[in-house]
């Protein structure tokens, strides 16, 4: 069936190209948008069509809310898909594109908006039964009543912005004497990157595990979830490494876990995908937030269910009612997703854009690439550093680590630093392998000196295969000239 005729993707890099991708297979155009120096981009020449945006600073290009719908306008697009980032979980553009009989692939505006205040969203959700951490119930003004509320709700606490995300201006406060500085930072970045300065401080939990529950809703009632996933391993509260389902799920657990996701989807009134976030620790769980759009890590759940998340979203905002019951929904295998950043994990994650020299991507049974990259690609500075996605799926969870083990091996990004060496000392970390980590999993001293150890390491293979690049040497000769040293250095201790 075809549900529009032209959709435009106002994204970019490899979340446009995975739209294209749904659309192409439904046969509906599409129609990408880019900016200055994305003009030679992947997804731009995967499009029916594409217009210049605008200039490279996200606020005069990705953020330019006039200048897209006027796109969308002038090429006579039916919907909009925002992808993830930029104006996904913006209410303003969503009601742009309703005011302008263009429709919204997401929820709605008044839901995104109610979801999108993290003090107005804990309020909802605290009336209606889902665990909350202890939190003010107001923005905080001054550092005075700070103070009296940390107290009260007992160090640490995290002090964060009401609106956005991503981590973004998140301050942890261990005493009194760090409050009043991080309140007062954190309300700069809040104003900075969101144009709202409350923020609120919440109890802290020292090593919780961040697990995410995957939900669809259509506009007649019928809401279902997508089951679970881990998303512990984090840098600067960002997400690096996730996999569903989560690996220590039990039955009663989930049971519990479910009920409170889908509380929270009716309560707003959700429709289309969107993602319920708790923290768990010591089999206690608390509903963090609502991401309102789709989520980077929609692989994995895709992976384990067979459900393609892009298609269900394209048919819900053309008004259809969802094709699924929760009995058509099961869990089969393990999924794990690997982000790849242009980033020096040890230089503390700087970003390293740059020209890719030489670039392979990894095949084989159960592993998936969702990139928007190629030999050649300039990586530019003015964006997210994630570059491509890689994404393995096997019966079980020991198998899938094993063939991302081998997919990571086989990826070869020339020309930038990037997060592979850390997947892979991840992928053969004796913690990670029996499941056991939490959001700070990486600033764990003895995590770290492993992890570090092998970065070099990996550092020096990936020098090795360069030159050896460079020499013209086969894949065979390559392959033969650095198994011996990949199969010496794959740690599976601290």
């Amino acid at each position: 069936m075809r549900y529009f005729e032209k959709i435009l993707i106002a994204n970019r890099g490899e979340i446009a190209i995975r739209v294209m991708r749904a659309c192409r297979e439904l046969d509906i155009e599409t129609v990408a948008i880019y900016s200055d120096p994305d003009r030679n981009s992947l997804h731009v020449k995967y499009a029916d069509e594409a217009f210049n945006v605008g200039e490279a600073h996200p606020r005069k290009s990705y953020l330019n809310m006039e200048r897209i719908i006027d796109i969308a306008e002038k090429s006579g697009v039916e919907a909009i898909h925002p992808g993830y980032g930029f104006l996904a979980e913006n209410h303003h553009f969503a009601h742009l594109c309703e005011s302008e009989g263009i429709t919204f692939i997401g929820p709605s505006a008044k839901t995104i908006e109610a979801m999108g205040s993290k003090l107005g969203s804990k309020h909802m959700m605290k009336e209606a039964g889902v665990p909350v951490l202890p939190y003010t119930p107001d923005g905080v003004t001054s550092a005075d009543d700070a103070k009296k509320i940390a107290a009260e709700i007992g160090y640490p606490v995290i002090v964060k912005a009401s609106s956005g995300g991503g981590g973004i201006g998140m301050q942890i406060v261990e005493s009194e004497e760090e409050l009043e500085e991080a309140i007062s930072k954190g309300m700069r970045i809040a104003e900075s990157a969101f144009g709202d300065a409350t923020v609120f401080i919440e109890k802290y939990l020292v090593k919780p595990r961040h697990i995410e529950f995957q939900v669809l809703a259509d506009a007649y009632g019928s809401c279902i979830h997508l089951f679970d996933r881990e998303c512990s391993i984090q840098r600067r509260h960002q997400k690096l490494v996730e996999e569903a389902p989560c690996p220590i799920m039990t039955p009663e657990l989930r049971e519990r876990m479910v009920a409170s996701a889908l509380t929270v989807a009716r309560v707003s009134e959700y429709t289309n995908a969107g993602t319920v976030e708790f923290l768990y620790a010591d089999g206690d769980y608390y509903f963090m937030e609502m991401n309102t759009r789709l989520q980077v890590e929609h692989t994995v759940t895709e992976a384990i269910t067979g459900i393609d998340l892009v298609r269900q979203q394209i048919a819900i905002a053309a008004g259809e009612e969802l094709a699924l019951s929760q009995d058509d929904v099961s869990i089969r295998g393990h999924a794990i997703e690997c982000r790849i950043n242009a980033e020096d994990p040890l230089n503390n994650f700087a970003a390293d854009p740059g020209k890719i020299v030489r670039y392979r991507s990894p095949g084989g049974p159960g592993i998936r690439v969702d990139s928007g990259i190629h030999m050649g690609y300039s990586i530019p500075p003015h964006y997210d550093s994630m570059i491509s996605k890689l994404c393995g799926h096997g019966a079980e969870r020991m198998e899938t680590i094993e063939k991302m083990r081998r997919a990571i091996y086989e990826y070869v990004i020339i020309g930038v630093k990037t997060t592979l060496p850390l997947h892979h000392a991840i992928m053969s970390n004796s913690h990670f392998i029996a499941g056991n980590t939490h959001t700070h999993f990486l600033q764990e001293e003895h995590i770290q000196r492993n992890l570090n150890r092998f970065l070099r390491e990996e550092e020096t293979r990936m020098k090795t295969l360069a030159a050896s690049l460079r020499q013209g040497k086969t894949v065979a000769a390559i392959s033969a000239a650095v198994n011996v040293y990949v199969r010496k250095n794959m740690e599976r201790d601290e």
